[in-house]
């Protein structure tokens, strides 16, 4: 097994884990906002949360280009799944339906059209 190979095999589950860690992340800061600003809590909860939401957002869009790149994603495909990372729990949306359409599918040039086209008969 070569090494885009091995790459590509491993593309689909390390997308689905950072996009979930992103997510999971991103509720966490909310909430120690939340309890921050609203609530009049202490800053512990953003000052952990803030760093690990920095990290695992780099993560998610380092893994994001990969993906891209390995599964020759359309470049729409791609600018989704970074756009992906800015809402809340919009990473997640967009892993199953990357799941769902077979753009974390392995080799099988994710993201390009679908449509078959009639070859007419000699």
């Amino acid at each position: 097994m070569d090494a885009m190979t091995t790459v590509q095999r491993l593309a689909r589950p390390a997308f689905h884990v950072v996009a979930v860690l992103e997510a999971l992340s991103w509720v966490g800061l909310l909430a120690a906002m939340y309890s921050h600003y609203v609530a009049g809590g202490s800053r512990a909860g953003i000052e952990l949360f803030g760093p690990v939401h920095g990290g695992v957002f780099l993560a998610y869009v380092v893994v994001a280009l990969v993906a891209a790149r390995v599964l020759r994603w359309r470049w729409w495909v791609a600018l989704l799944a970074l756009a992906a990372s800015l809402p809340p729990l919009a990473s997640v949306v967009f892993d199953v339906v990357a799941s769902r359409r077979g753009w974390l599918a392995r080799g099988s040039g994710v993201g390009a059209s679908t449509r078959r086209t009639a070859v007419p008969a000699a």
